[in-house]
């Protein structure tokens, strides 16, 4: 990778060939991916719509598909959309803080990894509130603004095998909790917060070669790797 400043989106467009490689640079959003899909309930009925919000290559694609969405991929990286789109996911080029569809049009928003890469992350919360119908589901994930959650994530993580690849967060811009679970009930969203670290037994076997995933596990803390589950009232 070329010596880009750290959280830049045209990291992305360079690692754009290993989307869908299990053992690739973003290996652990596969896993990340297959978590998010036990939160989502199956669909309610024919034509119900997943708003996946920064898709990238579309790793959510075989869930939503498995689940009987009509999968919206929303992301600002064309390299990305065109991988995405590949795999059955429809494409909107388009920032999350301004997502060109209507109020209302979701019976799901997913928003995960994404909240640790803008300045304005309950911007991108209030756009996951806007989007969905009454009663419909919001699966998120993201990476705690903690000491711990520094460390981990970005000194330790990103020089370990299915890690980050190296640049790719801006530690400055981690979530305040805190501050994301006051502006969901703000935005008339029920959300609570659980933790999330890749099983050992898992990620041993995976790199040996045994295994071509991970399960993402939940644990009480939310100081590193945190999801949010809830529903819009």
């Amino acid at each position: 990778m070329t010596n880009l400043p750290r959280n830049d989106p045209a990291q992305y467009d360079e690692l754009a060939g290993e989307w869908w490689e299990a053992s690739g640079g973003f290996a652990a959003l596969h896993w990340l991916a297959a978590s998010r899909a036990e939160h989502i309930p199956p669909a309610g009925a024919p034509g119900a719509v997943l708003v996946d919000l920064a898709c990238g290559g579309g790793l959510m694609a075989p869930h939503a598909a498995r689940l009987g969405y009509r999968h919206v991929g929303v992301d600002l990286g064309e390299s990305g959309l065109q991988v995405a789109r590949e795999h059955g996911v429809l494409p909107v080029r388009a920032s999350v803080l301004a997502v060109p569809l209507a109020d209302g049009c979701a019976d799901v928003v997913v928003a995960g990894e994404i909240l640790e890469h803008v300045e304005d992350d309950v911007g991108v919360l209030a756009e996951c509130a806007r989007l969905l119908r009454p009663g419909g589901s919001l699966v998120i994930d993201a990476l705690a603004a903690t000491r711990i959650g520094r460390l981990l994530m970005v000194t330790v993580a990103e020089k370990l095998p299915g890690g980050p690849p190296p640049g790719i967060h801006d530690p400055a811009l981690f979530v305040d909790r805190a501050r994301l679970l006051d502006a969901a009930d703000r935005l008339g969203l029920d959300l609570r917060l659980v933790g999330l670290r890749p099983s050992v037994r898992d990620a041993v076997a995976w790199r040996l070669g045994r295994r071509r995933t991970v399960r993402m596990k939940p644990i009480r803390s939310t100081a590193v790797v945190f999801a949010g589950y809830g529903r819009k009232r």
